[in-house]
């Protein structure tokens, strides 16, 4: 006899589990449950690590260095080298900015982590 691929009852451990439309269902108990979406289980246990320029790891509430001097689209001077951003929130930005944050004189801006330094 072949094994069940289907996961055991999260209520009753259960291993007779069969699928019914877009549901689990365990013969034993009764109980009925979406399954995890594949990979689900490797998604949770695996966050996604932003590092900056030299390799440390950032989080929420970091202060970092810009390393090196950034264009701004209507900004005459842009923001030079050294300029120190603090409280940074990590996002999922559009075209590698994965920063959010505020910068003094300039306000509200994303940046990319690979021109920041943790410090």
């Amino acid at each position: 006899m072949t094994e069940n691929p289907l996961p055991p009852c999260p209520e009753c451990a259960g291993e007779y589990a069969y699928e019914m439309g877009a549901l689990l269902v365990c013969p034993e108990c009764g109980h009925e449950w979406q399954p995890a979406p594949a990979g689900a289980g490797d998604a949770a246990s695996e966050e996604r690590v932003i590092k900056d320029s030299v390799g440390n790891v950032l989080a929420d509430g970091d202060t970092v260095t810009v390393v090196k001097g950034l264009k701004v689209k209507g900004h005459p001077t842009g923001i030079k080298a050294g300029t120190k951003v603090r409280n940074i929130r990590l996002v999922d930005g559009v075209d590698g900015h994965d920063i959010d944050c505020k910068i003094e004189g300039f306000g509200n801006m994303q940046l990319k982590s690979s021109v920041v330094r943790k410090g």
